[in-house]
Formats: structure tokens, C-alpha cells, sequence
């Protein structure tokens, strides 16, 4: 059986999820594409572990995670059945539902039958009669907001959410949810947006509106799906996320412009005395509004490289400058 690491909790810095009294680790792992059917069982297990031994309290998935669709939160069930279980309370799951996940007009979006179903199937999946955090996955243009936020509201009166967060919202979908949830007692705990070097949509008025309304930031896809490391540096690997046919992104999303400017990134994070990723983490960590970053992985080498980015996040206002200058192609 397994026994966790007793040192667990010494090196990993924990934040406050905005105005709430719910701490997360600065680095969260996310069971996206590496956890499901497709994948050992032994290997996911490994990752998994390994991960809470290393300080990583927050295991975030969707129904839809896999593949195949489902299968990663079975994995993860799995996981905190055999090894887990005797850590349920230092453990914060979160799943979210909005995106498709079976046929007919009741499997996708943001209605009510579709949230609470999608997170009856989570809970059955996972083997647990609760998840600490709840999203909705996106918003849905063809459902009433208020419908949506009643969802989640539901979802905490009935027991089976602790939490509820929003992800891929805009600023203005932020606030009205929250206003929305507000009115009904229910606190909007989270939002999750993608933010990366390369995607920084999320500065423009998103983070402004969380600060103001003390709501907590979870960022995915911080390595930009494994582009902000050194991984794609000479070429697209054959097992890569670019390659495989199942993977979210395609070889044309791997540019020469972006690994142009990887290339020159990786020098900066070599003077830091770090790899790429960590050095993009950290980066996207700098600011403190920022509570954690979700990253990915598909071996346990990975998780302990990415975990150590922790070790360092301070920029000098001049290695930010130079970064700025690498994105904004004003460093030739």
C-alpha cells in the first residue's frame, strides 16, 4: 500500500484562492490527455502519486478527459481508491462538464439536465460522493447564464460540489456569473483560463476582474501544450502531442516563428539555472493573482522537472524586459 512522502508539504508554496480561505499548490496536475484508457494503467498511478509526494494537492479533471472520453477520471478513481484514500481530506478534486460528452441534445452545454448529469456520471466514475471544486468548462451562448449558475448552485446545496469555478469565461461572463452565484449564496470560487507566454489574453481585463471580485486563478495550458519547453527545439518527436493523431494539436500550431523564439527563451532560462518549462511557469506564477498553474505530463520525470520552477520565480525587471522584447519579435 502506499504511503505517502512524510516531507510532502516542506518545499511547495501553497496560495490563497483568491478571497477564500482554500489554499493550492502553486503547481496543479492536470489529468487532460495522459491519464485515460490509451495509457498504462501502472504509469498513471506512478504520476499520480509521485505528484502528492512532491507537495501537488490539486488533481483537476473533466468528464470529457481521456481518451477515451471518461476514462481519465476512471484512472484517477481508480488511483484514490487503491492508494489515496486515506488522503481524501488533504486532496482537492475538481472536474467541470459544457463541452460534448454523449449523444443528443442533453450532452454538451451549459443547461441544467446537462451539468447535473455530467456530474453524477463524474462522482459514479471517481467512486466519490463529492468533488471539492465544480466548473462549468466554458460558456454556452445558447443557455441562459442563469440557468447555468443555478447549476452549480445546485451542485453545492446538494453535497456533491464544495466549490464551483467558471472557465474560459470573458471578463464580463466573469462578473455576471459571479453576481449571479452571489445571489444565490454560493461563493464563485475559480476561474480556470488558458495563459501562457504565447496566450496572454487573460491580462487584458480578465485578471483586473478577479482581483476586484476576490476570485482565485487557475491557469491551463502554461507550457502552451509542451511548446514552451525544449521538446520541439530540433523537430516534431514521433510521440508528441503534434504527432499522434489523437493529440489537440497539430504539427502547423508548432510555428518556426514560436521555436524561434523558444530558442532565444531557453538562454534566459539557462542564466536562471532552469529548463524552459520551469522557467515558464514561473513566469506565468509572477503574478501573485495568479493561484496555480495546471501542467500536464506523461512520465513522472516531467512532473519532478516542472515542480522544481517553484524553486525560482523571480524575474529581474531586466530578464522580464528581454522576454518582452523576445515575444514582441523586438529582439533579433
Amino acid at each position: 500500500m502506499y504511503q505517502a512522502n512524510v516531507k510532502r508539504y516542506k518545499t511547495m508554496p501553497y496560495r490563497c484562492c483568491g478571497k477564500s480561505g482554500i489554499k493550492l499548490p502553486a503547481i496543479s496536475l492536470g489529468l487532460w490527455q495522459n491519464f485515460g484508457d490509451y495509457k498504462p494503467y501502472d504509469n498513471s498511478k506512478k504520476m499520480i502519486t509521485r505528484a502528492f509526494d512532491l507537495g501537488i494537492t490539486h488533481f483537476d479533471l473533466a468528464n470529457n478527459y481521456g481518451p477515451s472520453p471518461g476514462s481519465a477520471e476512471e484512472t484517477f478513481g481508480k488511483v484514490l481508491r487503491n492508494e489515496l484514500s486515506a488522503y481524501r481530506d488533504e486532496i482537492i478534486i475538481s472536474t467541470k462538464a459544457g463541452y460534448f460528452m454523449w449523444d443528443g441534445p442533453y450532452g454538451s452545454g451549459g443547461s441544467k439536465k446537462h451539468l447535473i448529469a455530467s456530474l453524477d456520471q463524474s462522482l459514479k466514475r471517481m467512486g466519490v460522493d463529492y468533488v471539492d471544486i465544480f466548473y462549468s468548462h466554458r460558456f454556452d451562448p445558447n443557455t441562459p447564464l442563469e440557468e447555468t449558475m443555478e447549476a452549480l448552485a445546485t451542485a453545492v446545496y446538494s453535497g456533491k460540489a464544495i466549490y464551483v469555478g467558471i472557465s474560459s469565461y470573458d471578463a464580463a461572463q466573469t462578473r455576471r456569473a459571479y453576481e449571479l452565484l452571489q445571489a444565490q449564496g454560493i461563493r464563485c470560487l475559480i476561474h480556470q483560463p488558458s495563459y501562457s507566454m504565447f496566450n496572454r489574453w487573460i491580462e487584458k481585463d480578465l485578471l483586473d476582474t478577479l482581483e476586484d471580485l476576490g476570485m482565485g486563478c487557475i491557469v491551463f495550458s502554461p507550457l502552451d501544450q509542451g511548446v514552451l519547453t525544449n521538446r520541439y527545439i530540433q523537430g516534431v518527436p514521433s510521440d508528441s502531442r503534434a504527432a499522434i493523431s489523437y493529440g489537440s494539436i497539430d504539427e502547423s500550431y508548432v510555428s518556426d516563428e514560436k521555436i524561434s523564439k523558444v530558442r532565444k527563451l531557453s538562454a534566459i532560462a539557462a542564466e536562471r539555472g532552469q529548463t524552459m518549462a520551469q522557467m515558464a511557469l514561473a513566469w506565468v506564477l509572477r503574478d501573485t493573482r495568479v493561484t496555480s498553474a495546471i501542467i500536464g505530463a506523461s512520465r513522472v520525470e516531467q512532473i519532478e522537472e516542472n515542480v522544481k520552477a517553484v524553486e525560482n520565480l523571480e524575474f529581474t525587471e531586466e530578464q522580464l524586459k528581454t522576454i518582452e522584447e523576445i515575444l514582441d519579435n523586438k529582439n533579433t
